[in-house]
């Protein structure tokens, strides 16, 4: 019975994890915050917690889940919605290099010193601090930079190459299994597929495990 009550309360409790972070937003994994961190933390200790706690229920787990997640899309709301709270709420970026010149006061402010600070730009491919002209410390800890201008790498308009435009490639088939959305938004249907892969020696679409459609490429196969 007490495996079987663990059990079920995982379960439960990852269902709603699982919930919270999809209403939450990808921004909590992707761009978090310090709060965010200790949101995060703080999610994942009621679920453990009450879990090991012999006196807790499975709608208590639900109940404390919910109720935090709540207050964190309640905060999200607020800074969404009223600019002036973000600063407060989430922080504010930092510059740290400004016109190729360290800031002290702005590196003791963040808590940060020299050795962290390489570290950042080494992060960005830049291995020499001559080679910025500016460095901006983000509110989820990240290094944004900006180069001189003899260090950028040259862009097409300064080399004078022709532009063309990008296309991005759609995945047609995965592990033999043929996406159908995909094939439709590509503009083709199974009968071109199959003409296609018949070029390349491939009559069944289990043959292949990965096909993508690039505009001006063609089709792209690998078969298993």
């Amino acid at each position: 019975m007490e495996f079987g009550q663990i059990t079920i309360e995982l379960v439960f409790g990852f269902i709603a994890l699982f919930i919270i972070t999809k209403i939450l937003g990808k921004t909590q994994i992707t761009q978090i915050t310090t709060f965010d961190f200790i949101s995060a933390l703080v999610l994942g200790e009621l679920v453990g917690n009450a879990i090991f706690d012999d006196e807790v229920g499975i709608s208590r787990i639900i109940y404390a889940v919910v109720i935090w997640g709540l207050l964190i899309f309640i905060l999200e709301l607020i800074t969404q919605k009223w600019s002036k709270s973000r600063g407060l709420l989430e922080g504010k970026p930092t510059i740290i290099i400004q016109e190729g010149k360290i800031l002290r006061e702005s590196l003791k402010k963040c808590k940060l010193d020299i050795n962290q600070l390489q570290h950042l730009i080494r992060a960005k491919g830049v291995f020499s601090m001559r080679e910025l002209e500016y460095a901006v410390l983000e509110t989820d800890g990240t290094v944004s930079i900006l180069k001189k201008a003899e260090y950028e790498n040259p862009t097409k308009p300064d080399l004078q190459v022709n532009l063309k435009k990008v296309y991005i490639p759609i995945t047609i088939i995965s592990d033999g299994k043929v996406i159908k959305q995909n094939l439709v938004e590509a503009g083709f249907n199974y009968n071109w597929l199959e003409q296609q892969l018949k070029q390349q020696n491939i009559f069944r679409t289990e043959e292949v495990l990965y096909a993508e459609w690039l505009e001006g490429s063609g089709l792209h196969v690998q078969s298993f």
